[in-house]
């Protein structure tokens, strides 16, 4: 079996992990510092949320340069730094890539504006459909940013409307483009160049859009979400999605000759269509896309039931020698302890570790950290501070974007500073790292002991029996 069938995969939101220099906002030299605790766990991959160069209006997610690191989390010699430690420790690097855009104050966008070839058409541009009689520029169609509003941000530098299925400070790339793939598979070489080993590669199947702009069907007018409102056939999983995406496995697999470059795919789907991002065993695509059933059902009424038809219709639906994974939480989504309650969290880790697959970690899950109550005034995640303060909590992602809770310290051991970036959970004095490594059984302690069982040969390549007992009570083993 190979490294990334074998480990946890532990994602880290770098801001929010560990402060080094005491500026309240985390950064590489943290951890690097904390690096024996993951090691501890029984973790050997860590997954870093974007930490390249970036103007923070996403907190990352809009990259003016994709080959430079953000100051805010340090230089590219604290890159390097990091990336020896883990290696020392036998720990493999997986870094966010993000191919569908890039910030608006990116070199490319900058040059696009102007039409200075060949950047021209590295985005996609379009006229307006005509002017308002007072002359204002009218949108192409209907098409909505997933953040709300319009896709359509209008330049009057250039005259034209780009589209941003995210911010308006998130253009998106045009990969009709050819030059557009070959730039952004240069970044992929790039880094595989410093020597990470795999990418996690954000809001793939918005990668291409319908060339003709047609607008799309109206699915639910009712929905508070605007974005929802919509049938996006003509802007998400459009078929030539895998072909771009095959292309960056390719690079990958070239690349592999000293140990696999792992591929995961982020794409929120129905299972069945999901599968697809696999690719097939001529042409694979992702090791492997991310599974989100276990976000998905925690938001619902929790059975056993539930959890069993979840698991089983990933399963179920899994291609042939296709791998598995398993997600319970992630800087986008509630904590899981706030979704499951506090008392499933060692339950939940327990099917998340031991269920065939790779299992995927969002720090500070191995201690059942729970969602903080930010205030507007503390708001800082742009999607909800464009909700407004009356619906700012219905979108907001800060809550479960709040600082790692190491000690019962100031600031709960991740900073120094007088003010962190986000509020430390008031629940530091009593849940943190340290406390749950002094007791005699805690969270932390089950997570150990299951990271530990995972290196068994039942649950490495073991079959799985799974049944439902009753509603509170579902029972599986693997076997050898």
């Amino acid at each position: 079996m190979d490294w990334w069938q074998t480990t946890v995969l532990y994602q880290i939101y770098p801001r929010s992990f560990q402060d080094s220099d005491g500026d309240g906002t985390g950064d590489l030299k943290g951890i690097e510092s904390r690096l024996d605790y993951i090691k501890d766990l029984g973790v050997g991959a860590i997954w870093l949320s974007p930490i390249y160069k970036s103007p923070m209006k996403d907190f990352g997610y809009d990259i003016q340069d994709f080959r430079d690191i953000a100051p805010v989390f340090g230089t590219m010699d604290d890159f390097h730094s990091l990336s020896r430690a883990m290696k020392e420790r036998g720990i493999k690097l997986v870094l966010d890539f993000v191919p569908n855009h890039s910030s608006n104050l990116h070199e490319w966008f900058q040059k696009s504006v102007k039409r200075e070839a060949p950047y021209t058409d590295y985005y996609v541009w379009t006229d307006a459909k005509g002017f308002e009689p007072e002359g204002t520029p009218i949108p192409p169609n209907n098409w909505r940013s997933v953040f709300g509003g319009s896709a359509w941000e209008w330049n009057q530098e250039r005259h034209q409307f780009y589209l941003h299925q995210f911010l308006k400070e998130q253009p998106d790339l045009n990969y009709r483009n050819p030059w557009v793939l070959q730039e952004m598979k240069n970044v992929l070489q790039f880094w595989l160049d410093q020597g990470v080993d795999g990418f996690r590669m954000d809001a793939v199947a918005h990668l291409l859009e319908d060339e003709e702009l047609r607008d799309e069907p109206v699915k639910d007018e009712d929905s508070i979400d605007e974005y929802s409102q919509l049938d996006h056939k003509y802007t998400f999983n459009l078929p030539k999605v895998l072909d771009i995406l095959r292309e960056f496995r390719i690079l990958l697999d070239k690349n592999s000759e000293n140990g696999t470059k792992i591929m995961i795919t982020e794409v929120y789907m129905p299972v069945e269509k999901l599968m697809a991002y696999y690719g097939n065993k001529s042409h694979p695509i992702a090791h492997f896309p991310f599974n989100f059933e276990l976000i998905s059902v925690s938001q619902e009424n929790i059975s056993a039931q539930s959890i069993y038809s979840t698991i089983m219709t990933w399963m179920d639906n899994l291609p042939k020698g296709a791998w598995p994974n398993w997600v319970s939480g992630n800087h986008d989504n509630s904590r899981m302890a706030t979704r499951f309650g506090n008392e499933l969290v060692d339950a939940i880790n327990m099917i998340m570790l031991l269920l065939p697959g790779t299992p995927v970690t969002y720090n500070g899950e191995e201690m059942g950290m729970e969602d903080t109550d930010v205030s507007w005034e503390q708001t800082k995640d742009t999607v909800g501070i464009n909700a407004g303060p009356m619906k700012y909590k219905l979108f907001s992602r800060d809550p479960e974007r709040t600082p790692m809770q190491w000690n019962a310290g100031m600031n709960a051991g991740f900073s120094t500073a007088n003010q962190t970036w986000l509020p430390v959970n008031p629940n530091y004095k009593t849940l943190n790292v340290q406390s749950q490594l002094n007791a005699k059984w805690s969270h932390i302690k089950v997570y150990k002991l299951l990271a530990k069982a995972r290196k068994t040969e039942a649950i490495m390549n073991g079959e799985l029996a799974i049944r439902v007992l009753e509603d509170c009570v579902l029972v599986y083993t693997r076997y050898a």
